[in-house]
């Protein structure tokens, strides 16, 4: 899949997982964990290297975020969180306490 052609989060997971972001977490306890390795990880250990927002199609109002991540022990991969209204409040903290020096967009595939 071209990078032109990815219309929703489902398409750029694909691309990102083809480059090597295989990895999935989940938010628990303050804490991102692998759902494969079960590494765990703090705010500080990871690093945000590109994010997309997106809006709901049929309802503006239906929004995500999909970050991209890579973690402390070479894991990489991404996390698709509910964005505005929709945010479950531990994971809206967690990426809020990410140190800003550890968020670029240096990989994003639309750069």
């Amino acid at each position: 899949m071209e990078m032109g052609l990815a219309k929703n989060e489902k398409d750029y997971i694909r691309i990102y997982e083809e480059k090597g972001y295989k990895s999935n977490f989940r938010i628990q306890n303050e804490k991102l964990i692998s759902s494969d390795t079960k590494n765990v990880f703090s705010p500080e250990e990871i690093q945000i290297v590109a994010m997309h927002r997106y809006e709901g199609m049929s309802n503006p109002s239906d929004m995500s975020m999909l970050y991209i991540i890579e973690a402390n022990k070479e894991e990489k991969g991404t996390f698709l969180m509910a964005y505005g209204p929709n945010a479950e409040t531990e994971v809206a903290e967690f990426f809020n306490k990410v140190p800003k020096s550890n968020i670029t967009n240096s990989k994003n595939i639309n750069n």
